[in-house]
């Protein structure tokens, strides 16, 4: 017989009653299975709900230090560490990525900007040549295969979400200008010092921690045929090579990889506080992670376009900032239409709004079809935002 969910539990600030009705609700109406919600308003934590299972069979409910894979929700920290390095002098945005990485430059890429990187405008949406999920876990091939690989379009021209491929491309970038990987970057410059439940993949002592992701019912093979057909080539390299989903991130193998665009680990409460580092200027605390501008720099515009990977997923234009994604007319984080953030397949979620001050972090295991806006987060975004018109 199926157990009930456990009930809500965690900190709810009364003014922010409507985000806890809607995280009720997802459960309720939206199927729902573990999940968290976060969310920060002039860095203090007014929301910080977490309920449901963290497992298919619904033996172990889902609590407070409960952490789960977020997807691309990862890509937020991992632009982090490449502003940081801007931030210290160590990086310059506008120059070209082979002033870095010489081995860039190879098949006409000599010209691509770092950031048309930051922006997905750099034309390597996803590899050219089949790699498989084992390659993808291993650095060194893929940064090679992406240093040697022809742009799919003319880089700076237009974005074309690089689903898997960002992490490996900033992050080589973080690797070359810092020594370090982009995980042990970001947790030496960040959640170390400032105690983020926070990790690109897992440390195996962590896993027991770890909700197991649960993936979105699969489609016909008819009916995946109709969707593939519809992809251009680029996109196709984006989303299926390799095709990873649930049944490779509950591994050990997903776990320990560096895979900075897709294998981030962390709670609701993480996500909040990194996001809130954007929503603040840059600050945590007393602690200027990022100057004013640097931070401000994070949502700088790059131009609207009918994006060559998401374009069939949104009736609108979408525009990238350096690493995160405007809310634009879409209204992906709220009504702001300068408001940015982040999404994770499946679901999971980061948003940042500088001007309210407010940042919000939602993670959850049962994944949804949707690479972005998945329905149970935009009720917990429409939520936060009618709280605060209150």
């Amino acid at each position: 017989m199926t157990q009930q969910n456990p009930l809500t539990e965690g900190h709810c600030d009364p003014r922010f009653a409507a985000v806890r009705a809607a995280f009720e609700a997802n459960f309720r109406d939206r199927g729902e299975l573990g999940a968290a919600v976060c969310v920060t308003l002039g860095g203090e934590t007014v929301v910080d709900l977490w309920g449901g299972w963290a497992d298919a069979a619904r033996t172990r409910p889902w609590e407070r230090e409960t952490l789960v894979n977020v997807w691309s929700t990862s890509k937020g920290p991992t632009a982090l560490c490449a502003h940081i390095l801007a931030d210290q002098g160590l990086l310059d945005l506008d120059a070209p990525v082979a002033a870095y990485w010489p081995e860039f430059a190879a098949a006409g890429k000599a010209g691509v900007l770092v950031r048309h990187l930051l922006s997905h405008r750099a034309g390597l949406s996803g590899l050219r040549e089949p790699h498989t999920f084992a390659q993808l876990c291993d650095w060194e091939l893929t940064v090679r295969r992406l240093a040697e690989q022809e742009p799919w379009w003319e880089p700076g021209t237009r974005s074309g979400y690089h689903a898997l491929t960002f992490g490996h491309l900033v992050g080589e970038l973080v690797r070359r200008v810092s020594g370090l990987l982009p995980g042990a970057f970001l947790e030496r410059e960040v959640t170390g010092p400032l105690g983020i439940d926070f990790t690109i993949g897992l440390p195996e002592k962590e896993a027991g921690r770890a909700a197991e992701l649960v993936h979105p019912p699969v489609a016909s093979s008819s009916e995946q045929a109709a969707v593939f057909a519809e992809l251009t080539p680029a996109a196709l390299a984006a989303l299926a090579n390799p095709s990873v989903g649930a049944a490779e991130a509950n591994t050990p193998r997903w776990r320990a990889a560096e895979i900075p665009a897709a294998n981030g680990h962390g709670t609701a409460r993480a996500i909040a506080e990194l996001y809130g580092i954007f929503a603040l200027k840059g600050a945590y605390g007393s602690r200027q992670v990022l100057s004013a501008e640097a931070a401000e720099r994070v949502r700088e515009g790059q131009g609207s376009c009918r994006d060559l990977v998401l374009g069939a997923g949104f009736a609108s234009e979408t525009e990238a900032g350096l690493g995160l994604w405007l809310s634009g007319v879409n209204g992906s984080y709220g009504p702001n239409p300068r408001a940015f953030g982040h999404d994770g397949f499946g679901g999971s979620c980061g948003l940042a709004d500088p001007e309210a001050e407010v940042s919000l972090g939602y993670v959850m295991n049962r994944m949804g079809p949707h690479i972005a806006d998945d329905p149970r987060k935009m009720a917990l975004v429409d939520a936060l935002y009618s709280a605060l018109r209150e």
